[in-house]
């Protein structure tokens, strides 16, 4: 059956349906992953966005439930060049298709990617909408129109945890952290129980008092979906924890942290999202390959007014990858140390950076 992706802008690219047969809209945007696709369609930071995958030939690995970083598929729909209908990996349980049809998920496939994905980088990331139902131009268009976008949008509440629970309790554990789930990926709370860290998970939706409880070392706020300028009852929530306990972020967490500490974020023009984006750590010179999934960024003149310094830098634009404000004890970076799965070359700072950090005082 055929399929098609219509962008706002009116191109179109047809295709094969694959995955569910439905119509679902969001923002078009791609990730340059050559593995992963289990992680991406996993990741609460894709919630309303189409994902394109740039390498062309996805799904030979099949799915299992060992690799999944959430508790369901965010995406609103997926393409790719090709999807593999067979799978031969060993850890698989299933296949792609599969996968996909009992999420509800339309993908599309034998499409042009590449010029896709030039048309993004030219035009930037755009409203989408991806059909392998049969519905027509006109209903497509009609559903596009009334999605409202990823600015002013505060979906890191649509993807949070319900209740605060413990994930990890050993009697002799390093640290107390809680992880502030704004749509948090689940290898952040795996390097925690590696480190021996006693792990609460709380819903960005509480209360500062609800993070900072059960004598928390260090409050750390996870990546998310959304723009993090539309919550503001949450920055709010933040301001009230500057300097009372060690805080540190992941992604959106960065971005909100920045944000109460009094600087400003700006909507990238495609967005980074991918597994091999070079940062320089600047106290250390060292450069780091990393995953990355954010359509926003810190405005560095902003944070500079803080009087937080910048500690990483994007080596692609230049952009705001990691800030440290000592004396309000806030630490932030904008990538993905526990990229699952990989590159795992920064996944040391979870505990080199951040842990040592709470432990500093």
């Amino acid at each position: 059956m055929g399929g098609l992706l219509l962008l706002e802008d009116g191109r179109r690219f047809e295709g094969e349906a694959f995955g569910a047969r439905g119509l679902r809209v969001g923002e078009v945007v791609f990730n340059t992953a050559m593995t992963g696709f289990q992680e991406v369609l996993t990741d609460p930071s894709y919630h309303e966005q189409i994902v394109v995958m740039t390498y062309p030939h996805i799904g030979n690995t099949g799915v299992n439930t060992d690799d999944p970083e959430s508790r369901k598929v965010w995406v609103s729909g997926f393409v790719a060049r090709e999807f593999s209908r067979r799978h031969s990996s060993h850890r698989a349980e299933e296949g792609l298709d599969h996968y996909l049809r009992a999420a509800g998920v339309p993908a599309l496939q034998g499409i042009d990617t590449r010029a896709l994905v030039r048309h993004i980088r030219e035009a930037g990331a755009m409203k989408g909408v991806v059909c392998t139902d049969g519905s027509t131009v006109e209903q497509m268009q009609a559903a596009m129109d009334a999605w409202p976008g990823m600015v002013g949008r505060a979906l890191a509440a649509e993807v949070t945890s319900e209740d605060v629970s413990i994930a990890h309790d050993p009697s002799d554990a390093r640290l107390r952290v809680t992880v502030v789930d704004g749509g948090a990926k689940r290898n952040i709370v795996r390097l925690l129980k590696e480190a021996n860290c006693r792990v609460r998970v709380a819903p960005i939706t509480a209360t500062a008092e609800t993070w900072a409880a059960d004598d928390t070392d260090l409050v750390l706020f996870s990546n998310g979906p959304g723009d993090p300028a539309a919550l503001p009852d949450v920055i709010g929530q933040i301001r009230g924890l500057v300097g009372e306990k060690p805080l540190a972020g992941i992604c959106l967490g960065h971005q909100l942290l920045a944000l109460a500490l009094g600087a400003e974020t700006f909507k990238l023009r495609f967005g980074h999202r991918g597994a091999n984006h070079p940062v320089r750590d600047l106290e250390t010179g060292r450069v780091e390959i990393t995953s990355q999934n954010h359509g926003f960024c810190v405005e560095p003149e902003s944070l500079a007014t803080t009087g937080a310094s910048v500690t990483h830098t994007n080596l692609n634009d230049k952009t705001v990858a990691g800030f440290h404000h000592a004396d309000k004890r806030v630490m932030g970076i904008q990538f993905h140390p526990e990229a699952s799965p990989g590159p795992r070359d920064a996944s040391h700072l979870i505990v080199d950076r951040f842990l040592r950090f709470a432990e500093s005082g």
